[in-house]
């Protein structure tokens, strides 16, 4: 009779990865180095290769990538959060989408299977960068004093109020966004890793003990895995508009 064994790999083997060994020489390289590199490698060359000269009129392959990627962020998040004025901030914004989207789909490939963005080092710098440009943009926008005073005392609230509403706003805008920018990605891709090792070794435990129920384990984490691409492509989107959000409003007060 088999005996049904759960061996769960440590956490620190589902997030942490050694550096690469070169001739007994140990480099700062690991899967996660190797995998945002292969992100910013894979995003230059869609827009380069779609934005060459020669380019057909009719876009095709990696061009209608490109095309319907630009598209798509500037219809559904430039124009509906900031308006026109927003298409200068588009190379930034776009950029954006397809790295942290190339960085997290690699969750659900074969011999990879680990999404870079699990570590929070990334996405913390990319709402640091968030923070930094926003806070630009309403100081030039603004100016620093009506930056101030239309992010501390927004406009319609009665001025008792305005003791308990200002150190809230103080909060929200210059320190809890950054870090509920990054956490959000980052929590919602360590979930995801996780739900997938956990079917995969249920899977394989099962498989080994009594074949007949891994079907269910495995019909589970095939799903996951359908699901976790939607994930990866939403949080992307999330990040982006988010970031839009916040660039628009530092650049048109409320009122």
């Amino acid at each position: 009779m088999n005996v049904l064994a759960l061996d769960f790999p440590p956490v620190s083997h589902l997030f942490e990865w050694p550096a690469i060994l070169f001739d007994g020489t140990m480099y700062a390289v690991n899967k996660t180095v190797l995998i945002y590199l292969a992100a910013v490698v894979i995003t230059a060359a869609i827009f380069l290769v779609a934005g060459r000269k020669n380019a057909p009129l009719v876009p095709a392959g990696v061009q209608h990538v490109a095309e319907s990627g630009v598209t798509f962020v500037e219809k559904s998040i430039v124009m509906e959060t900031i308006g026109p004025e927003g298409k200068k901030f588009m190379p930034f914004l776009t950029t954006m989408f397809f790295f942290i989207l190339f960085s997290n789909i690699t969750e659900v490939i074969p011999g990879i299977q680990f999404p870079a963005n699990s570590r929070m080092a990334v996405p913390i710098t990319l709402a640091i960068v968030v923070w930094c440009i926003y806070n630009v943009v309403g100081i030039k926008s603004q100016g620093l004093g009506g930056y101030l005073k239309n992010s501390l005392f927004p406009p319609g609230v009665p001025k008792l109020l305005y003791v308990i509403v200002t150190p809230i706003e103080l909060v929200s805008t210059f320190v809890v966004r950054p870090f509920s920018l990054a956490i959000r990605l980052w929590a919602n891709m360590v979930a995801g890793h996780l739900l997938l090792v956990t079917f995969a070794v249920l899977t394989t435990a099962l498989w080994g003990a009594m074949p007949p129920t891994a079907i269910a384990p495995f019909a589970m984490l095939v799903l996951m895995t359908a699901f976790e691409i939607l994930v990866s492509v939403l949080q992307a989107f999330i990040f982006t508009i988010l970031t839009a959000v916040y660039i628009g409003g530092s650049m048109h007060p409320a009122h």
